[in-house]
């Protein structure tokens, strides 16, 4: 564990790159295989299912620290992070252990969850009397499912890769699918050998970079148009697509055997029969990259009909006849057991195109993505703004001569997305943030009209900038009305203008509407709490929506058509959308804000 800890405070305390990567290599060098598998695990954004309630270690701090809960509950929101109140709380280690981070998750971490709530007490406080200072925070954030640190990914990849003297590729190949922890599978990860790829594993996706803010700007008028031929090149340079709205993924055909995968490495193959069943007349030696997306005839679902496909294990007929499915297939990763990656997107598409015509024809669960027709950057702008009509999230731009990158590299492929809806609402709850957020009010529940009263309908944490976060910290401050718990219910002032992706009828949240990755777009000084939007307003903009989600729309291949108008009231497309997850919201606006992600099985976290 103390090699881990040491780690872990080198690449907290820079922001260099050069300075992480020689601490990864030299963690890698120095840890036993079976602690750098566990290291591997976390760092890649892995976490084990909590086996212990926040209350639970709460109580068992304070009583160890011979302090009442309402001291220990103002020293956390104090210091802003549960792991590190109850390291500074607890009193010092009685015994030490040098034992290291597999033993400590193997042997006292994992086993918590098949105890007795008595024994898991006794466990935890024995870790606690056997710890000290970083290594104690650790186990703390690894006991609660909180630990990351600012690396990411690929800069782990680039950390093994120098240890093995391996390509990046290669290692991120191998970090793909289902894998354990163990020593055998580190050994396996850095070996010489690099002809060992599992015929079940994907290769590491091609992530597009978003189009949008000053660049999509550019393209708003003529002269941007222009401007932007100069920087892209001429639109033909570009093969130009959909950007669908559901679950990206690789189909693999290999030894005999079908495979899907998302793009968050989770296998989803039992869970789209249909789609196995049909790719199991793709030749041997098959990957193809796509979007797995939801169809009612030749009408495009909703993302979140695909929702309920995604989420049931146990797939029964009737959801197979109410929520078919298509894989929408637009790149060809490898033919006849041959890797095309470093093959241009030109070469890729013609083979794809020629391989599902030859194989797939008449399988309506396996197309090709139609490519679209633009002679020109003007062209283009008016495909993006019928995106709408063809219930799509926006275009995707990948240039002809682009090889299939690793990751997200500039300039190969781009996305630009529809604008999303904007609403204006008033601020009503806060709670105190975490990690460098701690102490300030970061994390925010914001509210609608709904006749003569206000109703919380969102929750949003990104958007502000440092200056106006210390200003709004400042108000909170001065306006608090009640606590309960972390969250602080405010006067109803500051009013804001909320961006976010799309909406639909939930009865699971007091407002009654769901909306998809809220986030803050900007601060509107200028209005008052008399000038926000309504809870009619939001649902008769959904009620639109499903007017048009039933209407007979067919021609998802002909790029014609102008954007469908759903603004009503003051709620109106705006500009910069991305995907999000939406997070389930309690019945009482107060502990709305302290939700928080349910976690899976011991590899939970999988899902894209």
């Amino acid at each position: 564990m103390q090699q881990f800890a040491a780690l872990y405070q080198q690449l907290d305390s820079t922001t260099k790159t050069t300075e992480r990567l020689a601490a990864l290599v030299r963690y890698f060098r120095e840890a036993p295989p079976e602690d750098a598998a566990w290291c591997v695990w976390f760092l890649c954004g892995e976490r084990p299912r909590r086996a212990v309630s926040v209350g639970q270690l709460q109580e068992w701090c304070a009583g160890l620290a011979g302090i009442p809960e309402w001291l220990f509950e103002i020293s956390r929101e104090f210091v802003g992070d549960l792991a590190e109140t109850i390291a500074l709380l607890l009193p010092a280690p009685t015994v030490r252990t040098d034992q290291g981070l597999h033993y400590w998750v193997v042997e006292r971490l994992l086993p918590l969850g098949a105890k007795s709530p008595d024994e898991r007490r006794k466990a935890v406080l024995n870790a606690w009397s056997s710890l000290a200072g970083t290594e104690r925070f650790l186990f703390n954030k690894l006991l609660t499912g909180g630990f990351r640190v600012g690396v990411s990914r690929r800069l782990v990849i680039r950390g093994l890769a120098d240890f093995c003297g391996l390509p990046a590729d290669v290692i991120a190949h191998r970090l793909m699918g289902h894998w354990q922890p163990t020593a055998d599978f580190f050994r396996a990860l850095t070996a010489a050998d690099t002809g060992d790829a599992d015929v079940s594993r994907p290769y590491p996706f091609c992530l597009a970079h978003p189009l949008s803010g000053d660049d999509a700007a550019e393209l708003s008028g003529l002269s941007g148009l222009q401007h932007r031929h100069t920087r892209l090149g001429a639109a033909l340079d570009w093969i130009l697509e959909w950007k669908w709205d559901g679950i990206r993924a690789q189909v693999i055909r290999r030894s005999g055997r079908t495979f899907i995968w998302s793009r968050g490495e989770e296998l989803l193959t039992d869970r789209f029969p249909e789609l196995e069943r049909v790719c199991s007349g793709l030749p041997d030696g098959t990957v193809l990259d796509g979007e797995i997306t939801a169809w009612q005839g030749d009408r495009l679902l909703p993302f979140a009909e695909l929702q309920k496909r995604i989420h049931r294990r146990s797939v029964t007929p009737r959801l197979l006849a109410t929520v078919p499915v298509r894989f929408i297939a637009f790149d060809l990763l490898e033919q006849a057991g041959v890797d095309l990656r470093q093959e241009s997107g030109l070469v890729r598409r013609g083979r794809l195109e020629e391989l599902l015509r030859g194989c797939a024809g008449g399988w309506p669960q396996l197309q090709v993505a139609p490519r679209l027709s633009a002679g020109d950057w003007e062209a283009c702008l008016q495909l993006r703004q019928s995106c709408r009509e063809q219930r799509v999230e926006g275009l995707m731009l990948k240039h002809v001569d682009a090889v299939y990158e690793t990751g997200r590299v500039v300039g190969a492929w781009w996305k630009w997305k529809i604008e999303p809806f904007h609403c204006d609402a008033v601020l009503l709850y806060a709670q105190r943030g975490h990690g460098r957020r701690a102490g300030k009010y970061t994390d925010f529940t914001f509210g609608v009209r709904s006749g003569d009263t206000l109703v919380p309908f969102a929750k949003a944490y990104s958007g502000l900038t440092n200056a106006e976060i210390e200003e709004v910290d400042r108000f909170i401050r001065d306006n608090t009305l009640e606590r309960f718990g972390p969250v602080s219910s405010v006067r109803a002032e500051l009013v804001f203008e909320l961006a976010f992706e799309g909406l639909q009828l939930s009865p699971r949240h007091k407002s009654g509407i769901a909306v998809r990755f809220p986030r803050i777009s900007r601060w509107r000084r200028d209005k008052t709490v008399a000038d926000i939007d309504s809870l009619e307003t939001l649902r008769e903009l959904i009620r639109s929506r499903q007017v048009a989600d039933k209407a007979d729309v067919s021609g998802m291949e002909e790029a014609a058509g102008s954007a469908e108008d759903l603004s009503t009231g003051s709620v109106v497309p705006a500009a910069g959308p991305r995907r999000g997850r939406q997070r389930k919201q309690s019945k009482s606006a107060e502990q709305a804000a302290i939700e928080e992600p349910k976690l899976g099985g011991l590899f939970a976290g999988l899902d894209d």
